[in-house]
């Protein structure tokens, strides 16, 4: 995957407009583009939206963020939308792996009810949303096995932290919110998913979109979260391999097969050693489900 894309829950307009926008992943909102008194207009439209499309021949990955565990509404989103069988779900506030964990056995109970294929649905967790998310992104590896991705978010964490703002004059995140992003990068590597960037807020600015795609792509994100269907071209683009990198790792991958136990290959005037390797084979990977 490379982009993710929300869409209000209780808009099957939007729903429907989002089907055709090219993302990978809709991420179809019961949370906070949806009014409290619009909950249960959401869950419906939403899952007819997925029972309509899940069988949709190169349909986007379906995705329901819930609301929050600490909001006593969880239980009913998941009520409301499992039985459509969503290919995942997104986790708004997740404070760490007890968090997942917590998720994963109330998915289990409902695949289960309704006849669904056992640990199908998969968890994708926001994870820096506030400051006790921030000290335990440590803590994922082992949580769950349904967890396939750790992303952040800087909105809901300015206001956790009582800011003013997160980013500065020149549109960059300030150091809060910088700090945020790397532990998710590293907690996801430690967990062993996919790191996803936050959203760009400023819709209209193209140009500073790729920019952060790219920096996100150079630093080990492989996909960014969307707010609009404008955004998902720019992010796909960028977040595709390139076909010189994938060039790139095929020779890498070739000069360690050619010599079977050496810890270091030169390629093309370089000195390589395994983790070089383990890049070129993400890579590829991650081209190949492209």
């Amino acid at each position: 995957m490379r982009s993710l894309l929300f869409v209000p829950g209780d808009s099957r307009k939007k729903l429907d407009k989002a089907l055709d926008s090219g993302t990978d992943v809709l991420l179809i909102d019961l949370e906070d583009s949806v009014a409290l008194d619009a909950k249960e207009t959401a869950r419906a439209t939403a899952s007819a939206f997925i029972q309509e499309h899940r069988h949709t021949t190169g349909r986007p990955r379906l995705f329901v963020r819930v609301n929050g565990l600490t909001t006593g509404m969880t239980d009913a989103d998941l009520d409301g939308v499992m039985q459509a069988s969503p290919d995942g779900i997104v986790l708004p506030k997740t404070v760490g792996g007890t968090d997942v964990a917590h998720l994963g056995a109330k998915l289990a109970v409902r695949e289960a009810e309704f006849g669904l294929e056992d640990g199908a649905t998969r968890i994708l967790a926001i994870a820096t949303e506030n400051a006790a998310g921030v000290f335990a992104l440590g803590t994922f590896a082992g949580a769950s096995h349904r967890l396939m991705g750790l992303t952040w978010g800087g909105e809901d964490l300015s206001a956790d932290l009582g800011a003013e703002v997160n980013r500065d004059e020149d549109g960059a995140y300030t150091e809060p919110y910088r700090l945020a992003r790397s532990l998710t990068l590293f907690g996801a590597a430690a967990a062993g998913v996919d790191a996803v960037d936050s959203v760009y807020t400023n819709f209209r600015d193209m140009a500073g979109l790729e920019a952060e795609c790219r920096a996100a792509r150079r630093d080990g994100f492989v996909a960014k979260m969307a707010i609009h269907p404008a955004q998902v071209p720019v992010i796909n683009e960028a977040f595709n391999p390139s076909p010189e990198a994938i060039q790139r790792a095929r020779t890498v991958i070739e000069a360690f097969k050619a010599r079977p136990g050496a810890g270091v290959v030169g390629v093309e005037g370089e000195m390589l050693d395994r983790p070089h390797l383990l890049r070129a084979e993400r890579l590829l990977k991650r081209a190949g489900a492209l």
